[in-house]
């Protein structure tokens, strides 16, 4: 029988609401995209997206970025103003956090890393608006950031990893950055599971190749996946080499998912059917083999195309089974059976492989034929919340197909679904779509070829097709021979923003599918769109009205500043008068507290830390008063999406950067001749200084040094993610170790021997702490049992030097006052400028090279919408090689673009 042509027709928006669903239990399709366009204008999706500077970084180092913040098609954001960015560690515990003003869509800042406090290892760094905290963590920026330590660590380390039977075991190897073996020295090991707990630890001494085995034995019970390695190497100077390698790769592990075109596999239908591979490290592993029935008939070869990624075809016979017999690239084997099959069903294909059309084909087999012939169907097509076009059809032939123009869809992700006339989903099939429509944007440079510290004039150049636009751009320029680059594994605003930003979980080398050069790019993300999950919106809850809890407004005004005004019983104060100053912008404003005693302050403007006061002495009974201030909201660290980017061994990986970064910290670091004086020691403050406190263990199971709050805003915002292991909740501090329990008791914390709560570390700046002391345990002091808490932290605030003498005002300072609050707002990171030296090429160069690996940032390149151009100016560094400029970036009407230019320096 030939198939019947649908009866497809394209929808308009404006379409009127049926109330055919509530009396007949079916819905018309006209209802359902108008109910959709209602969802998305009520709730859009934003999207961030960071371009750095370069995919990777050494201590001592700076992130540079610029913020990309969208709405609907990419345009720049009108709903928030505000946008976060920050970085945790590998145990998921945030190091930094900065908010940035968002100002027509982009916001740009840096990351200074410390080598004091980003060690080698692997980083996890987000970026995301309050209003996109409402919805799945996901669908942030995230993204994978490497750091290595050449500073502090002269020594290379290597792991690699064996199995043998089922005895998995760790080799460490120790060099010195020349390649010499470091033999006979002393290293402690342990293992943490994901919760940073130990589970095993040992002691060993490096051979005469430096090399150590660890044994994975004592940790085989727990998920080596996601455990970690922590080795420490006794150095020359008594010193510690601490390395952190993560066990990914440790335990054998090979798996094959199987995912049918549509969801389900039909009986007598012919279905494409998509598989992904995956290795021990969880990455994709190319396979071979062949798809078997219950008799050993062989059906189908399997072969994977990319990333462990392939598809075959099956047509389900009556009576028959089917499994899967794989080879992976080891020589491992290994089976596995097809999904179920179902006896009566319908399925949606589609052919994306024409570059004008998409082939859309339903075919329904004999026995769901026979039971819904006629019924209605529908076919709707949506890309970020919009549906772009809808359809309906009646059963009357087992087979409808047709062809849908691209030109109807834009750039990206479009999500094909099969809908029954009841609302229900029946079968969905994302594609990508590529309309070729980027931002043409160019660089040229005036000469090809350049000296070391040569000025460069790079001219700019944008067009949508032709004409000229307006763009908002930021260039990078990276010595190449310093910072390789992985092309297919790097992030950019067009496989963020068109790609990986609408699916769930990991993309592995997402930019493979954009780069030219590779022409089997297009089927192989054919083939990821039948392997990844698509859930952006669902049409069943848009159907029965199930809306979205929206907890978190878009902050349009800036930074808030809110809180309560209560008299010293507890009940709030109506209509009372506060007086806010911030003395850093000599600002001064005046509000009134609602009838519940709250009040709010809108459109502030003021830097990271700032000493705000709140005074509410024009009250009657003012001294009887006591102002309290909401903490700052902030996104708990989450789990790293892009966990699998991590780089395990960081010296081999990024050697060049790291000998680079090693020549820089000494040619700007010379010794200078000392004294030494003998001196009295000095007594650190410990919690041992408070009676209350003397009870507890007598080593603390964690301290931090006041020094590393120094650049924190606030204790509030900063405490949970310098703790190990701790998570914070409903106003409380937990172990994370007891999230899960129901009758979790929280961590009791004490400000200098005094019971406090967790809200009142808003009013401790970091720069006033002194020494902050965690215990799992209370010892024999019973806080846990009189406070009905679990765990404690003592925190013991700086105080003037013994013998020191303060002012009586400074007294009085000291003194609380209720109706006087001293604040330090978590205010607007202060965006430092790229520094970009200027040369005169008569004069010598400085002493020691211009070592720079980053040659040039600039997050503010505009282009004038008459000419779409503009130019920047900078000089080379001292290296020679091949020198890779970036720009990305969009124009006002959410076109994207992206070019890379490279030129030499001899």
């Amino acid at each position: 029988m030939n198939p019947k042509k649908f009866a497809l027709f394209l929808l308009l928006c404006a379409c009127s609401v049926s109330t055919a669903f509530a009396q007949r239990d079916t819905i018309g399709v006209r209802t359902i995209v108008a109910k959709t366009a209602q969802y998305i204008n009520a709730f859009p999706f934003e999207k961030v997206y960071l371009h750095l500077d370069k995919p990777y970084y050494t201590a001592g180092d700076t992130i540079w970025f610029k913020a990309y913040v969208t709405i609907d098609k990419h345009q720049p954001t009108v709903l928030s103003n505000v946008v976060y960015v920050d970085i945790a560690n590998s145990k998921d515990s945030l190091i930094k956090i900065l908010k940035l003003p968002v100002a027509n869509g982009v916001a740009h800042g840096n990351i200074l890393l410390p080598a004091n406090i980003y060690r080698q290892g692997n980083y996890h760094l987000r970026a995301y608006t309050q209003y996109m905290r409402n919805y799945d963590p996901d669908y942030y920026f995230n993204k994978n950031i490497t750091i290595g330590n050449s500073i502090q660590e002269g020594i290379n380390a290597n792991i690699k990893f064996k199995n043998a039977g089922t005895k998995p075991v760790a080799e460490i190897s120790y060099k010195e950055t020349g390649g010499t073996a470091i033999s006979n020295r002393r290293v402690n090991w342990s293992i943490a599971n994901a919760n940073g707990d130990e589970v095993a630890k040992g002691k060993a001494t490096t051979d005469a190749n430096g090399n150590i085995s660890v044994p994975l034995t004592e940790a085989a019970n727990i998920n080596l996946q996601k455990a970690t390695l922590i080795a420490n190497l006794e150095t020359a100077d008594r010193k510690e080499k601490l390395d952190r390698f993560p066990l990914q790769g440790a335990a054998t592990r090979h798996d094959v998912q199987f995912f049918p075109e549509g969801g389900e596999l039909t009986l007598g239908v012919g279905s494409k059917i998509a598989f992904k591979a995956i290795d021990e490290s969880g990455l994709g592993a190319d396979i071979k083999g062949t798809l078997v029935d219950n008799t050993g008939a062989t059906v189908a070869q399997l072969q994977s195309q990319h990333l462990g990624m392939g598809v075959f075809t099956l047509t389900p016979e009556d009576g028959k089974t089917y499994k899967a017999n794989i080879t992976f690239a080891d020589g491992s084997t290994a089976s596995y059976d097809m999904p179920r099959i179902k006896p009566s069903g319908i399925s949606l294909s589609i052919n994306n492989a024409d570059a004008t059309n998409i082939a859309l084909k339903i075919t329904a087999n004999e026995p769901y034929f026979s039971a819904n012939q006629g019924k209605l169907y529908y076919i709707l097509a949506q890309s970020g919340g919009a549906v772009y076009f809808a359809a309906q059809t009646a059963l009357n032939e087992k087979t409808a197909v047709s062809t849908i123009p691209k030109e109807k869809f834009p750039t990206g992700i479009v999500q094909f679904s099969l809908m029954s006339e009841r609302g229900v989903i029946l079968a969905e099939r994302i594609v990508f779509v590529q309309r070729n429509d980027a931002l043409n944007i160019s660089l040229s440079s005036d000469k090809k070829t350049y000296t070391t510290r040569q000025r460069v004039h790079l001219q700019v150049a944008a067009k949508k097709g032709i004409a000229p636009v307006a763009g908002d751009f930021s260039i990078s320029v990276v010595d190449e021979s310093k910072v390789p680059f992985d092309e297919e594994n790097e992030t950019t605003i067009l496989s963020n923003l068109l790609l990986t930003s609408d699916l769930k979980g990991y993309i592995e080398k997402p930019n493979y599918y954009f780069l030219s050069k590779n022409a089997n790019a297009s089927a192989d993300l054919d083939v990821l769109m039948l392997t990844q999950g698509y859930r952006r919106i669902s049409y069943r809850n848009i159907i029965l009205n199930k809306l979205p809890q929206i907890t978190l407004q878009p902050e349009q005004n800036g930074l808030e500043l809110t809180g309560m005004l209560r008299n010293n019983s507890g009940m709030p104060i109506s209509r009372g008068n506060l007086r806010i100053q911030i003395p850093s912008k000599r600002f001064v404003t005046e509000t009134f507290t609602d009838m519940e005693g709250n009040f709010k302050v809108s459109k502030l403007d003021y830097a990271d830390s700032a000493e705000i006061v709140l005074n509410a002495r024009g009250n009657v009974n003012s001294r009887n008063l006591v102002i309290s201030v909401n903490g700052d909201p902030f996104q708990p660290a989450t789990k790293n999406v892009y966990g699998l980017d991590e780089i395990t061994n960081i010296d081999s990986a990024f050697k060049t950067l790291l000998v680079n970064s090693k020549r820089q910290y000494d040619n700007t670091h010379t010794l200078k001749e000392v004294t030494i004086k003998a001196t009295s020691l000095v007594k650190k403050p410990s919690y041992r200084d408070y009676s209350m406190l003397t009870g507890l263990p007598g080593m603390a199971d964690q301290t931090l040094n006041g020094d590393r709050f120094k650049d924190c805003p606030n204790l509030f915002v900063c405490l949970p993610s310098n703790l190990l292991a701790v998570t914070a909740q409903d106003n409380n501090l937990y172990f994370s170790k007891n999230m899960s329990n129901p009758n979790k008791l929280p961590i009791q914390i004490f400000v200098n021997g005094k019971v406090v709560d967790y809200p009142y570390l808003n009013s401790i700046a970091g720069r006033d702490v002194e020494i902050i002391e965690m215990f799992k345990s209370d010892g024999v002091s019973s806080i846990n049992k009189n406070y009905q808490s679990d765990g404690i932290i003592s925190i013991i605030t700086r105080k003037p030097p013994k013998g020191e003498k303060i002012t009586f005002q400074q007294l009085q300072d000291m003194l609380p006052k209720g109706n006087v609050l001293n604040y330090n707002g978590f205010g607007y990171a202060v965006a430092k400028e790229f520094y970009s030296p200027k040369y005169d090429a008569l004069k010598q160069g400085t002493f020691g090279g211009d070592l720079r690996s980053t040659i040039y940032w600039s997050p503010k390149v505009k282009t004038d919408k008459v000419t779409g151009a503009t130019s920047v100016d900078f000089f080379n560094a001292d290296g020679r090689g091949t020198y890779r400029a970036t720009i990305e970036g969009f124009d006002a009407e959410g076109n994207l673009g992206r070019y890379i230019y490279r030129y030499t320096v001899k």
